[in-house]
């Protein structure tokens, strides 16, 4: 199946880097390099473009893509949270841009045998790294009902996570729940008839709690990019692109506190906290999708994006 990537906030996202031709950047989450290939595509002789990704499909996928750019590209296959590492690793210092476009990508929710979609039959799988061991089987069939409960509400914001976790454990205590539609049909069963389809496919909050347990997609997500905005160069740029309010509230929570200059209680005379400002939030709210982007690419009806430079 072909890596299909229709980039999310495009021009948004080039126009908040501010990409400079001899620049260094970093596509944290290059999946079928559909920002990446509009970076390179502006760098010069100099320009350097670092493309990371956990998923190895991914990095494949867009090897091909930029095969005309490879002179000023180099792969990494990693979690983009432990970019400072591989930078490190790489010999490079400061950089002038980071792109972060969290969460799945649209070919992992379309390849139906990656176990992500709720409307396709597969395994539980749900890795973006298929190199982990840990996958939705173990996690729908292992955890206990308390854990499930958590992970629900927690991370998909389910109101009947509890009800649900109930379900699944009496399912299970008769049969293993194996398949992505098996786990899909006890959630729908868990709502009543008539406020099931009031708010889309009933398991859609069911599965992205799964899915961000599997693959620990807010675990460290504050450190990491707190760390990331400080390895810019002044003038540098970071935009990161998140999907659901969980994500948003970490990113906007990091960017808040490098932006802030003094942490003091506001009755303190003088500033006592020695703290001083990292980076300035270049839009103060998130920039979403345009009404065009929204008729052509559904995936961006929940996008937003978050643009700080260094100071």
């Amino acid at each position: 199946m072909e890596f299909a990537h229709v980039p999310v906030m495009l021009n948004e996202c080039l126009d908040g880097l501010k990409i400079k031709a001899d620049g260094i950047y970093v596509d944290g989450t290059v999946g079928g390099a559909g920002h990446s290939i509009e970076i390179v595509k502006r760098l010069g002789a100099n320009g350097r473009l670092i493309c990371v990704d956990r998923d190895s499909d991914a990095l494949a996928a867009s090897k091909e893509r930029l095969k005309d750019y490879l002179d000023k590209i180099t792969f990494v296959h990693d979690d983009y949270k432990n970019l400072i590492a591989n930078l490190d690793a790489l010999g490079i210092g400061e950089v002038d841009g980071i792109l972060l476009d969290l969460g799945v990508s649209s070919y992992q929710l379309d390849n139906a045998e990656r176990g992500f979609s709720y409307m396709k039959d597969a395994p539980l799988d749900m890795r973006m790294d298929r190199d982990q061991t840990l996958t939705a089987y173990e996690v729908v069939n292992g955890y206990d009902e308390s854990e499930l409960a958590r992970i629900l509400f927690d991370y998909g914001e389910e109101k009947l996570a509890r009800q649900i976790a109930r379900n699944i454990i009496n399912h299970r205590n008769k049969k293993p729940i194996e398949t992505t539609l098996e786990l899909a049909k006890i959630v729908e069963d868990s709502y009543p008839a008539k406020t099931r389809w009031k708010f889309g496919h009933p398991a859609k909050r069911t599965f992205q709690a799964i899915r961000i347990q599997v693959n620990g997609e807010l675990s460290r997500l504050d450190e990491a990019v707190t760390a990331m905005a400080r390895r810019l160069k002044k003038g540098g740029r970071m935009a990161v692109i998140t999907f659901h309010s969980l994500e948003d509230r970490i990113v906007k929570s990091a960017f808040k506190q490098l932006s802030l200059s003094c942490t003091c209680p506001p009755d303190f005379p003088v500033c006592v906290c020695g703290k001083v400002q990292e980076v300035e939030l270049v839009n103060k709210k998130p920039i979403v999708a345009s009404e065009e982007e929204l008729k052509i690419n559904t995936r961006s009806q929940s996008a937003k994006l978050r643009v700080v430079e260094r100071v």
